[in-house]
């Protein structure tokens, strides 16, 4: 079946009434897409990244539009004819169902990780002689793609040891944990504060025949919240935080509550120029920088407990 991709152009301020008029006029659903809008989201969300894609910021720059989408069929033209009408220029574009159901996936292919790890979309087969770990890219944040999941990933290939305990703060899609188990690991246990993290990180798990028993991820702060900090317990051999630096500065004192003696730190998510700040707070916290990696203007640290 094939859409009708339709936008108006408004300014910020008319953003509600056009919406309103659209609504009156049939429009079932519609997408804003406000530069206003997402600066201040971007402003009010500081803590969660460093850096924001050059691309995404051009393409809303001094953008203020309305886009809605309309079956390509009689219905959905007397609903366009009635926009037209009503004094709107409207701007289409046309899509096929299956630009929407299956063209993102192109984007993605195995990813050979480290000397050890290949990262396979779940669609796809892959006959290499890596070990496999398969995700669905479509979830959320962790697809094996980005520089900071990269280093992290092969920090774990020359860490990780049969039984190891593993906590992953941040851990967004689960990859790292999932990573940890299909090298070998023992124990899993992760958080985030994105609510949807839980659901996804066990999906992907189960991808790669990993179940609950030895797998558990919890949605909350433990920046905030002592209860979970307490909920994820302590004795881990590895704790992993691929963050941000805003994050990871102040996560780096409770981070050896949560470590053995011996235990090892690895973080990433550092931008380039921020990688001076959060090493100091690193060693603050009472850790030795054992490894420092950069990749692509990110930076990982691997850091052990002061002797």
């Amino acid at each position: 079946m094939r859409w009708i991709e339709a936008s108006v152009e408004t300014k910020s301020e008319d953003i509600d009434a056009k919406c309103e008029k659209l609504c009156e006029l049939g429009v079932p659903g519609m997408v804003i897409e406000d530069e206003a809008d997402f600066r201040a989201f971007l402003e009010n969300n500081r803590q969660y990244w460093d850096y924001v894609d050059e691309e995404l910021e051009q393409r809303f720059a001094g953008v203020s539009r309305v886009k809605f989408y309309l079956a390509d069929d009689a219905d959905g033209l007397d609903t366009l004819r009635r926009v037209r009408e009503s004094g709107e220029t409207v701007t289409i574009s046309y899509i096929e169902d299956s630009d929407w159901e299956n063209n993102w996936r192109e984007f993605y292919r195995p990813i050979e990780v480290g000397e050890k790890l290949v990262v396979v979309p779940e669609w796809e087969s892959c006959d290499s002689e890596r070990v496999p770990l398969r995700l669905d890219p479509g979830l959320i944040f962790g697809t094996g793609s980005h520089a900071t999941t990269r280093m992290c990933l092969i920090a774990l290939e020359q860490l990780v040891f049969p039984g190891a305990r593993v906590l992953d703060l941040g851990c967004g899609s689960g990859i790292l944990g999932i990573g940890a188990r299909v090298l070998g690991c023992g124990e899993v246990r992760g958080c985030d504060i994105d609510p949807k993290a839980p659901d996804v990180a066990m999906h992907n798990a189960s991808l790669n025949g990993i179940d609950g028993s030895d797998f558990k991820i919890f949605a909350g702060d433990v920046l905030s919240d002592a209860g979970m900090r307490r909920s994820l317990g302590e004795g881990y051999d590895l704790v992993l935080a691929n963050i941000v630096s805003d994050v990871i500065i102040p996560l780096a004192p409770l981070v050896p509550g949560f470590l053995k003696k011996d235990g090892v730190f690895v973080t990433s998510g550092i931008i380039e120029g921020r990688q001076d700040e959060v090493e100091a707070a690193i060693r603050a916290a009472g850790f030795d920088i054992t490894e420092h990696r950069s990749l692509e203007e990110w930076h990982c640290f691997v850091a052990v407990p002061s002797r």
